[in-house]
């Protein structure tokens, strides 16, 4: 497996130049990430440069809140990585949301797709998957994935982001690029190698509430009072920035307890994606359990760094002997929010853990899809570093 990297900016173009294409060369056998500010996306240019210049090759990215190449976070720029496998066979899938498809549904398109590919040679490895971010029920979508792949397979991959605009969301598969999509590429066969790692670094304060009325990822009440209404209170001179300030400000929830007094699920970190002043709600990344229980959280920027490190450490750990190749990162908009000029340090952090020869690229994202360790299953979650590591016996 070989990996290069590729990265735009305004004040200097390409770094390092786009290679020359050879009269009859073909790209095919590679994959494109793509990963840039919305902006670039709709104007189209440089993802058709990226096109002249690797005829052939699959494309998959997304709009994002910030782009991650090596230790270095930008915003309105556009980083390619092109990767290129000796022993391992891909494969992209996309759909649209479109009226009357749930996410569920559109999950389970795209897992059927790439499971049945597995079925002519190699079976079917793993799944990264990019979605938008503002019309998909995340973990929704991630629960129609799973339902569609065998249960060895993993899922990771992030939800798209616009900055703090929360305006539209894009998102890249092959020769097309638009709002309302979702991609996925599957990588087949047993020479390939997998990491993946997932944490936080946030804690929990204030009084714990009920989740008293809740459809999907739609919140209306705590405490049988209107949600919004409550969270403003919290906000204080904050409300007036909504949605975007919600960021600094996370809900943890988590399911009723079941029979045995055992919590259904661990607590799972919520961002805040909507608000609708009209009927007092507000609409998360992912579901919100009705009879559950909701907490505010917060961080500091050494916490946010120790999560990085564990995110790190726990792709590692799972990923065994040997050097990645690659890492991706998806992170959470909101992590950039609070770390300001230091956002870099969580990237830092994840270096010195892989060592410097493992290529580094990613996002600062919506919403964030992995397991939170090797063998778990794949939820959406938000405000956390989610690491997913390639290589090739």
């Amino acid at each position: 497996m070989q990996s290069i990297q590729y990265r735009w900016l305004k004040s200097s173009g390409w770094f390092p130049d786009l290679p020359t294409v050879e009269a009859g060369e073909s790209g095919s056998g590679r994959i494109v990430l793509a990963f840039g500010a919305r902006h670039l996306l709709q104007e189209g240019n440089l993802l058709s440069e990226l096109h002249d210049h690797f005829p052939g090759a699959a494309f998959i990215g997304c709009s994002t809140s910030g782009e991650i190449a090596g230790e270095e976070i930008s915003d309105n720029s556009l980083v390619a990585t092109v990767l290129s496998f000796d022993h391992t066979r891909f494969q992209i899938a996309s759909t649209k949301i479109d009226e009357g498809k749930s996410s569920y549904e559109a999950g389970k398109e795209l897992a059927q797709k790439l499971n049945e590919d597995s079925l002519r040679e190699d079976s079917l490895r793993h799944v990264f998957v990019v979605s938008d971010g503002l019309n998909v029920n995340g973990s929704d979508l991630a629960r129609g994935i799973m339902s569609g792949v065998p249960e060895d397979v993993s899922v990771t991959g992030g939800l798209s982001g616009d900055g703090t605009d929360f305006a539209e969301t894009w998102v890249i598969a092959d020769v097309e690029a638009g709002p309302r999509r979702i991609a996925a590429f599957g990588l087949y066969g047993d020479r390939l190698r997998i990491g993946y790692g997932s944490m936080g670094g946030w804690e929990p304060f204030g009084p714990v509430r009920k989740i008293t009325r809740a459809e999907g990822n739609v919140l209306y009440e705590l405490d049988e009072r209107p949600a919004l209404d409550l969270y403003k209170t919290y906000l204080g001179g904050h409300a007036e920035e909504l949605p975007s300030s919600a960021l600094l400000f996370p809900i943890v929830v988590k399911h009723r307890e079941n029979l045995d007094g055992e919590n259904a699920l661990d607590g799972v970190t919520r961002t805040i994606l909507s608000v609708d002043e009209q009927d007092r709600s507000m609409t998360f990344a992912g579901d919100i359990p009705q009879g559950g229980t909701a907490q505010l959280m917060k961080t500091n920027i050494d916490n946010l760094v120790d999560g990085a490190t564990k995110a790190g450490e726990i792709s590692i750990a799972g990923f065994g002997k040997g050097q990645p190749n690659l890492a991706v990162l998806v992170s959470c908009v909101g992590r950039k929010l609070v770390m300001k000029q230091r956002i870099e340090e969580e990237i830092e952090a994840i270096q010195d853990v892989l060592g410097g020869d493992t290529t580094i690229a990613g996002f600062y994202s919506y919403g964030e899809l992995s397991p939170w360790s090797q063998g778990k299953v794949s939820r959406l979650h938000n405000q956390t570093m989610t690491v997913t590591l390639f290589a090739e016996d």
